[in-house]
């Protein structure tokens, strides 16, 4: 079995532009990119706090240290310039694999400039264990 799982995150970016006349997808700080595990032309997603609303796109690189993040064709109708965002980088996994993912959390400021990066290790309890054995 595979699950989706939460592979990178960037967490409370602030959207700096919005273009519609794009082809379509997401342009994001490359360095931010390379700290959330996130890859050029892989999809993610991306959720406005201030609407909800969520969108899935592949995602290109902005000059590292440019703090862009920068929506393009139909969701530059959803998110504007100043919205806060979340964008996730999810991938499957088998349970080999789980073993070894250590998701990682980019956490930014209003400039979209890293404050901390947290890595996750996922920790499967004896107790889930002792479930599944049954």
């Amino acid at each position: 079995m595979q699950r989706l799982m939460c592979k990178g995150k960037i967490h409370r970016a602030t959207v700096t532009e919005a273009r519609l006349d794009y082809v379509g997808s997401i342009t994001i700080d490359a360095r931010l990119m390379k700290e959330a595990n996130i890859r050029p032309y892989e999809m993610v997603q991306i959720t406005s706090l201030r609407n909800a609303t969520r969108w899935k796109t592949y995602a290109i690189e902005a000059p590292a240290g440019s703090g862009k993040i920068c929506l393009n064709g139909p969701p530059a109708h959803l998110f504007q310039p100043g919205d806060i965002v979340i964008i996730l980088s999810l991938g499957l996994f088998d349970e080999e694999e789980l073993k070894t993912l250590r998701p990682k959390v980019v956490f930014v400021d209003e400039n979209n400039e890293m404050t901390r990066i947290e890595t996750h290790d996922l920790i499967v309890r004896e107790q889930d264990d002792a479930l599944r054995e049954g």
